[in-house]
């Protein structure tokens, strides 16, 4: 009855309740989208991980970018038990212009060999045709493409003065963070960043994915290596950590600043609600409804408010699944292009959240009404 009681309530001020509604499912919408993103960088940047792949870099490095591996240490690592196929590449950024936008941010050029593509079967053409090998030739991925100067098919980019690359393809790959990348022959990108003789990583194939330990042992215990060996996908999961992070908690910092605001419209809509509603209570009183009744009809009713709002909000931040937007991945310095990955954990923590709104602006007006009289009710 109470629960009814309550509800009746909620829509007979329906302006009020709208409007306290409303802020909580703006609170809900910000920090739904930035868990989604978060979720976003994670899956862009994993989505492309294998249990059978291994990443081997210089001992000490965290990422491609600062490591390096001498064309000895590759051979030696083609030569170790375990592997099946082997991609030496080089890794670099490259600052570039934007499209449409002031000013140039970094893109990750990435060197290849002939052993890159077949250990990436996931990766496929869209436009154009592959590079050649050994020539000066690249292609783009499909979130890099268009937004920087030269960076499309077609068109050329400078690596440096007088070392430019024709754009002759368009690949795509699940929406991994390759598709944030130009890819190229690694010998001309060696030569175009002065890193003859040593390539940033290598991508090692294993025979299968219980052989990773027996290749690490064997890798790190040779004495002549310097190197270290990850499986591909906590590697992958290593360089989006820190930004998945960042999203977090200025999710959390922006939301907890809006929601102050959201839990003063809620209380205040409440207070009013039992400032006019004085001879309701002290009538339920009368009929031998318990203060804690009264308590438990008030707290409902905030909470159905606001938990009507955080839902509204949740759900509307589904809605931004089909935007893509780009950051700087502080891993690797260069652009990273990913979209909000709606998930059931971002979306119950966004509507939790709002009711809990709803319970802390809902309290202390709900501790008001139960501390009435039914005598000082009745005469109000």
């Amino acid at each position: 009855m109470l629960i009814r009681y309550g509800l009746r309530s909620l829509l007979a001020r329906k302006t009020t309740s709208l409007a306290a509604g409303l802020g909580v499912a703006m609170v809900t919408f910000v920090l739904a989208a930035a868990l989604m993103l978060a979720s976003g960088v994670s899956h862009t940047l994993a989505s492309g991980g294998r249990t059978d792949v291994a990443m081997v870099l210089r001992r000490g490095s965290t990422s491609e970018l600062s490591s390096t591996v001498s064309e000895t240490d590759v051979r030696i690592v083609r030569a170790t038990p375990g592997v099946a196929s082997v991609a030496a590449e080089t890794v670099a950024v490259l600052a570039l212009d934007k499209v449409g936008a002031p000013g140039f941010s970094n893109v990750t050029v990435r060197g290849t060999d002939e052993g890159s593509l077949p250990s990436r079967p996931s990766v496929h053409l869209i436009e154009g045709r592959l590079p050649q090998p050994g020539t000066d030739e690249a292609m783009v991925g499909t979130q890099v493409r268009g937004r920087f100067r030269g960076v499309d098919l077609g068109g050329t980019i400078e690596l440096r003065k007088n070392r430019p690359v024709h754009v002759v393809g368009v690949f795509a790959d699940g929406g991994s963070s390759a598709e944030s990348e130009v890819w190229l022959d690694g010998k001309i990108a060696a030569a175009a960043f002065g890193r003859q003789g040593s390539v940033s990583a290598v991508r090692v194939v294993l025979s299968d994915a219980t052989a990773f330990e027996g290749f690490r042992g064997a890798l790190e215990g040779d004495e002549r290596l310097a190197l270290t060996a990850v499986r591909e996908l906590g590697y992958l999961r290593a360089q989006s950590e820190d930004l998945a992070t960042f999203l977090r908690v200025m999710g959390w910092i922006i939301a907890s600043f809006f929601s102050v605001g959201a839990v003063l419209g809620a209380t205040m809509t409440m207070h009013a609600a039992i400032a006019s509603r004085g001879r309701e209570i002290g009538t339920l009183r009368a009929l031998g409804f318990s203060r804690w009744r009264i308590l438990g009809t008030f707290v409902f009713e905030a909470t159905a408010m606001t938990g009507a709002g955080g839902i509204l909000g949740a759900l509307a931040a589904t809605l931004l699944a089909f935007v893509h937007i780009s950051m700087i991945n502080y891993a690797t310095w260069s652009e990273l292009s990913f979209g909000f990955q709606p998930t059931w954990q971002a979306l119950v923590t966004a509507g939790v959240f709002g009711i809990g709104m709803g319970l802390v602006g809902g309290l202390f007006p709900a501790l008001r009404a139960m501390r009435m009289s039914p005598l000082q009710a009745l005469r109000h």
